[in-house]
């Protein structure tokens, strides 16, 4: 049996940040970009029936955001590597208004 740390990944903070981190990059191979809109909004609802309780709204919106800041992070670091632009602004505007801003 092995095991592998990836301690660049090792964090803590309330359930719904790190939830919605997840959701806006879970599809992610390493190539640019990550999860669609509509797949960030299937991970969040499954998220949600596997947890039997569902986040309340506030903590709903602040998994968009916390996703939202994940994708835009992301972004930046593809442009600096010329990588082009991997988060088209309509995909920002859509977060942005699951966000609630």
């Amino acid at each position: 049996m092995a095991a592998v740390d990836d301690w660049d990944s090792v964090t803590s903070g309330p359930e719904c940040l790190l939830v919605g981190a997840a959701a806006a990059v879970w599809t992610a191979d390493g190539t640019p970009g990550a999860a669609s809109v509509d797949q960030t909004a299937e991970f969040l609802t499954a998220y949600n029936l596997a947890r039997r309780e569902p986040m309340p709204d506030g903590e709903t919106e602040l998994a968009w955001a916390a996703g939202l800041w994940v994708r835009t992070f992301n972004a930046v670091k593809d442009l600096a590597d010329g990588l082009g632009d991997t988060l088209p602004q309509a995909e920002a505007d859509q977060r942005l208004r699951r966000a609630g801003a």
